[in-house]
């Protein structure tokens, strides 16, 4: 058996005694600091620190970076300024989806590509494959750290270790050359929570700094470390999909609900072609919210049926931390994808009403005017 990969931050886990970790993709990581429900809570209420160091990190650069990275991905490249980061989707000529990923613009012939961390190796030989002459790209992954900061308390806890006015940071924002805690990093408003909240990149040699940094700044905040239990449930009440679950190289990203990030009249990508077919064709099936109405929690590949017909299956469930609630998300067959529809779903063996919801599950709630006074004052 092949020894599992760690981050950087894996001998800082030893001080958290009720530390459990486990193989995820390869990688020895953390599923929980404190259990799971906790540390979801902490996110929703407080702050969460995660280290989320297995992500992948490729530089592209050159003066055909921009026009390169337009061919390969469903997002309109061209609308990023300096400074700003995108959400988007890699493709197959299929249509299904190699991978989602954000992209930073850094400079004008200059990029960050940030993927999955259980995509790595398969994204760089995608890439690779397709790279013109005149681009270039590094993978620094291994040498790069990423620690995200979650939750309603994330900006007032990080404003202690920079100097960076976050309240005019903007959503899906950065800046490159940031200082915090001393060391030079990329500092982005974006994440993975459906919370407000940051991620930062930094060297692996300084990672270690940067989180006792922070823990130490968000000590009298409630802030906690959050493991990958945590964030899988956050996410999910987000609807943030997860690759390998609600996306994969047999669901598209229009299947996924995910049109907005397809730009099919910015110009040719890979995949689009099958994507505008499926799109005037009109889809066959479609990723819904469901919820159980029997007793029962629904889980990934449990199957969902409309009378005796199997009309799909379940991508991610659980019950919602936050909801209290036993909810899904399902890939079903178009013809019972409206809200209000009646399904069953079958745990182990035996059928169990439910039915379809309406999503995300879950929206951050807006901040009261008193709260947004006291945020500008």
């Amino acid at each position: 058996m092949s020894q599992l990969l760690r981050t950087p931050l894996f001998p800082l886990y030893e001080q958290y005694p009720n530390v459990r970790c486990i193989d995820f993709g390869g990688w020895e990581l953390p599923v929980s600091f404190s259990g799971i429900q906790k540390e979801h809570e902490a996110v929703r209420q407080q702050a969460g620190l995660f280290d989320v160091s297995h992500m992948g990190e490729f530089r592209v650069e050159g003066e055909n970076a921009a026009n390169f990275l337009q061919g390969m991905l469903t997002n309109d490249i061209s609308l990023l300024e300096i400074g700003q980061a995108q959400y988007t989707l890699m493709c197959y000529p299929t249509g299904g989806v190699v991978d989602d990923l954000l992209v930073y613009k850094r400079s004008e012939h200059l990029f960050m590509l940030v993927v999955n961390a259980s995509n790595i190796d398969k994204d760089w030989t995608w890439l690779q494959e397709h790279l013109p002459a005149n681009v270039q790209m590094v993978n620094e992954s291994h040498a790069t750290a990423l620690l995200a900061l979650q939750g309603p308390k994330a900006e007032a806890i990080l404003s202690k270790v920079t100097d960076v006015n976050l309240a005019e940071l903007g959503s899906f924002r950065f800046v490159d050359g940031a200082e915090v805690s001393g060391s030079t990093v990329i500092l982005s408003r974006t994440g993975y929570t459906g919370e407000d909240g940051f991620e930062i990149y930094v060297s692996a040699d300084d990672a270690q700094k940067v989180w006792l940094a922070l823990m130490a700044a968000g000590e009298d905040e409630g802030l906690l470390p959050i493991g990958l239990g945590a964030r899988d449930t956050l996410r999910f009440e987000a609807k943030l999909p997860l690759y390998g679950q609600e996306l994969s190289s047999t669901i598209t990203p229009l299947e996924a609900g995910l049109g907005m990030f397809v730009k099919l009249a910015a110009g040719d990508f890979i995949g689009r072609d099958a994507l505008v077919k499926q799109k005037e064709e009109g889809l066959t099936r479609k990723l819904v919210g469901i919820e159980i109405t029997d007793r029962g929690i629904p889980r990934a590949h449990y199957p969902v049926f409309a009378d005796e017909e199997q009309i799909g299956e379940v991508t991610t469930g659980t019950q919602s931390p936050t909801l209290k609630r036993n909810l899904g998300l399902a890939l079903l067959d178009i013809r019972f994808t409206e809200p209000g529809t009646t399904v069953d779903v079958e745990i182990r063996g035996k059928r169990l009403k439910a039915e379809v919801i309406k999503t995300p599950f879950y929206r951050r709630p807006k901040p009261t005017a008193q709260a947004a006074k006291g945020a500008n004052s």
